[in-house]
């Protein structure tokens, strides 16, 4: 078969991207975080403004508060004074607690949302996307990287704000009293925003590391807790711990270096804030000796010193906090950059009522190749070509070969778990890219060839077949299944729990139970991957028998592992390395020379050996 055709790049997230501009796209992705902003800022402002009030009534105090003799304390003057900066520090307290609760409850409200978004985003990538990446990852993504960003924007970002509208606060009046103070202040301070500069950009990359060894940690830590029962049957423990070991070692390299950078930024903020106050203090002192300044100003001023160096130190922590967050709406913003590869249309069509037919018109499919982010970079093999098949409503059709021949492939095409590389798929005689997903997925059912199950009972995993069916409902498809005397035989029949993934169960129940989720959902289309690989063969026969009675007046395409289910189809498809090379009854394909006779003379041998 000739090289499939390339596949264009996908535009990425720049990775110079600066932090600024991520946050900025963010809150453009997020646009509840504007709501009620305003107000917020407000509330903001004022909790920030009555922090200068302390140092300037202690100002007013010892400059005005004298009595006129100068020997005494002015009691009236400074009971109003100290009653009006009871009054301002109260308003600040309620301002500042108003503007907590609106902050975390809008900030909650909008990465909720996101989370939301994000999580219904993975679902809309195709499985080709999600099988790109571990799912630690992306579970990572929706849950620790918004949980942290969620911790910053609440506290880091709310006081950033606060500091920020502190310092110039701060700034304003220290120049109203002495722009000499205020100078020496500010160009203190220079070399320090000039180092800030260099360490952001290295904190930015940094923290970046660090969220993607947190993602690639849990990745191993849910393989080797899923897989524990495969690492102690193999004895891989010394493997497998080496495995968590690196990946917990790589994580602590990289905390380790954006701490390092983290705690060299803080201290250079409490070095310069340390020189600023020792010039302050001994400039102050020399102004007030000379009477420049009055000596209520020089005390005054050293308070709104302290108001100044404490945005400066929060501000080196937040910033640091900061780079996290950002790192962590990077890739949130990663996720969704991703273009689904399989797309409900924009003008969307019902498949028809009735038994479905299906066509596939030169069909093939090339698996791309993908980064670590799951975005096509490139074309690998054709995994199917040339496909020209139709199959009429109601037939039972086997679909055989050996394992790569492209069986697989041919029912993620025809379900549209993936869409086709070129030709194709038509539906009762409507391409099935032109179908609703809500259409399709109600009246087209795959039981893939892992019965996978969710926690909670059995009746909640057959409900996910038709949410609304009733207990009585759900026991009398399994009567119907010819699975009542297994269902009685549980602990606690239908309300039995199934475990984690259903641990609880063996392979075969759990791919009893998704056959019983099959039947429940009623399709019109009904495909079986390897539906019965993992049953025993006694219930296999029990399955077979049950089946006959599932597939009777719908479509049913069965990805045939056991040969026997191939021998009681209407027809056969048998599939080579990627084409269809046979087709037809089991008792026709048996008699001719080909692959199916093969495949058959082996499978026979191999039950006979058994």
């Amino acid at each position: 078969m000739s090289a499939p055709p390339p596949v264009a790049a996908p535009a990425r997230l720049d990775p110079d991207h600066g932090a600024w501009e991520t946050i900025v796209r963010g809150v453009r992705m997020s646009p509840e975080l504007k709501v009620g902003l305003k107000v917020t800022l407000l509330l903001a402002a004022v909790a920030t403004v009555g922090r200068a009030v302390v140092p300037i009534a202690i100002q007013y105090t010892l400059d005005h508060g004298l009595d006129a003799a100068g020997t005494g304390v002015d009691i009236e003057t400074t009971a109003l004074v100290v009653a009006l900066a009871g009054v301002a520090v109260l308003v600040t307290m309620v301002a500042s607690g108003w503007m907590n609760v609106r902050l975390a409850v809008t900030v909650e409200t909008a990465l909720s949302n996101l989370r939301t978004r994000t999580f219904r985003h993975v679902h809309d990538l195709s499985t080709l996307h999600q099988a790109a990446q571990q799912r630690g990852s992306l579970v990572s993504r929706v849950s620790s990287d918004i949980d942290t960003m969620s911790r910053f924007m609440q506290f880091g970002g709310l006081h950033l704000a606060v500091a920020a509208g502190q310092l110039f606060i701060a700034v304003g009046v220290m120049l109203w009293y002495s722009w000499r103070l205020t100078a020496v202040v500010l160009l203190t301070f220079v070399p320090f925003v000039l180092m800030g500069t260099w360490f952001q950009r290295r904190l930015t990359t940094a923290y970046l590391l660090v969220r993607e060894r947190i993602a690639h940690l849990l990745g191993v830590l849910a393989e080797t807790v899923v897989g524990a029962p495969v690492v102690r049957a193999y004895g891989i423990e010394a493997r497998t711990q080496g495995r968590l070991d690196r990946a917990v070692e790589e994580h602590r390299s990289a905390a380790k270096r954006a701490g390092w950078l983290s705690a060299l930024f803080s201290a250079s903020a409490e070095v310069f804030a340390a020189l600023a106050t020792g010039l302050v203090v001994v400039l102050g002192a020399w102004l007030g000796v000379a009477g420049d300044v009055t000596p209520g100003t020089v005390v005054m001023f050293l308070f709104l010193i302290a108001l100044f160096v404490e945005p400066v130190l929060i501000a080196a922590e937040v910033i640091n906090e900061g780079q996290n967050a950002v790192a962590c709406w990077r890739r949130i913003q990663e996720v969704l950059d991703l273009e689904p590869d399989v797309v409900d249309p924009p003008e969307a069509r019902e498949l028809p009522e009735g038994p479905v037919g299906i066509t596939f018109e030169g069909v093939g499919f090339a698996y791309p190749t993908r980064d670590h982010m799951g975005n096509a970079v490139g074309a690998g093999e054709w995994a199917l070509r040339g496909v020209d098949v139709d199959i009429g409503p109601e037939s039972k059709v086997a679909v055989v070969g050996e394992t790569g021949s492209g069986k697989t492939t041919f029912a993620k095409l025809l379900t549209r778990l993936m869409d086709s590389t070129e030709g194709r798929v038509l539906l009762s005689g409507v391409p099935v890219d032109e179908l609703s997903f809500a259409s399709l997925r109600r009246r087209v059912v795959m039981v893939p060839q892992e019965g996978t199950l969710f926690s909670g009972t059995l009746a909640d995993n057959v409900r996910h077949g038709r949410p609304g069916a009733s207990t009585e409902e759900l026991e009398q498809a399994f009567v119907d299944l010819g699975l009542g005397d297994w269902l009685e035989e549980l602990p606690a029949g239908l309300l039995t729990p199934v475990g984690e993934r259903g641990s609880s169960l063996s392979a075969g129940e759990r791919q009893l139970v998704a056959l019983g989720r099959a039947y429940v959902a009623d399709p019109d289309l009904l495909v079986l991957d390897e539906a019965t690989s993992a049953v025993d063969p006694a219930t296999e026969l029990r399955l077979q028998r049950a089946l006959a009675g599932l597939v009777t007046g719908r479509t049913t395409v069965t990805i045939a592992h056991r040969l026997s289910t191939a021998e009681t189809a209407d027809e056969i498809l048998v599939f080579d390395q990627g084409a269809l090379v046979q087709r037809g009854p089991h008792h026709r394909l048996v008699r001719q020379e080909g692959v199916y006779a093969r495949l058959h003379a082996s499978w026979v041998a191999g039950t006979v050996g058994a």
